[in-house]
């Protein structure tokens, strides 16, 4: 039944994520990959998909560890 009062319940809040060995560890491998495609080159479109993806890893990383606080 609505009541009109807030209810109790109340939405989780989000943290920002502990900065953990394992986000340490993924964008350090994400990383090491942009840094591999620049020594071999880019030479090919497969190459750019593999820049592409590293990218969007760190990103990702960054982003997790970044969030914002409500």
């Amino acid at each position: 039944m609505l009541t009109g009062r807030p209810s109790d319940v109340s939405a989780p809040s989000r943290r920002p994520q502990r900065l953990t060995i394992g986000l340490v560890a993924q964008t350090v491998a994400s990383l090491c990959w942009i840094g591999s495609v620049f020594a071999y080159g880019i030479e090919s479109t497969g190459d750019w998909l593999q820049l592409a993806a590293a990218s969007s890893w760190l990103t990702a990383n960054i982003a997790s560890f970044g969030g914002s606080a409500d």
